[in-house]
């Protein structure tokens, strides 16, 4: 039943990053006002594919389910920090970008 979790943080942590990729590939940046709004929703994103992940970990804890808590417990952690960090990255690099459009 709680499997949902870990498709749920996957589909979320793809949205995290294709967002700001479906801002860079656009043509037409000048005219553009709402890429803010995809900063948001992208971070939002990243955010809760990274709780979803702790709501599926304390599920392990509540079972005391050790072993596949022990086995996923590394991955996890990588993971969210890889999906944190290249998250940050993408709209950093989607703000500079739109920011010096409007100057």
């Amino acid at each position: 039943m709680y499997g949902w979790l870990n498709i749920a943080s996957l589909v979320l942590g793809l949205v995290a990053w294709i967002v700001p990729i479906i801002y860079l590939m656009k043509q037409n940046k000048e005219k553009d006002k709402r890429w803010g709004l995809s900063l948001i929703v992208s971070m939002s994103a990243c955010l809760m594919s990274i709780c979803f992940q702790l709501l599926y970990n304390d599920y392990l804890v509540r079972i005391e389910d050790w072993s596949a808590l022990m086995d996923t417990s590394k991955g996890s952690v990588r993971l969210s920090f890889l999906l944190a960090v290249g998250t940050i990255f993408l709209n950093s690099v989607v703000a500079i970008i739109y920011s010096r459009k409007r100057m």
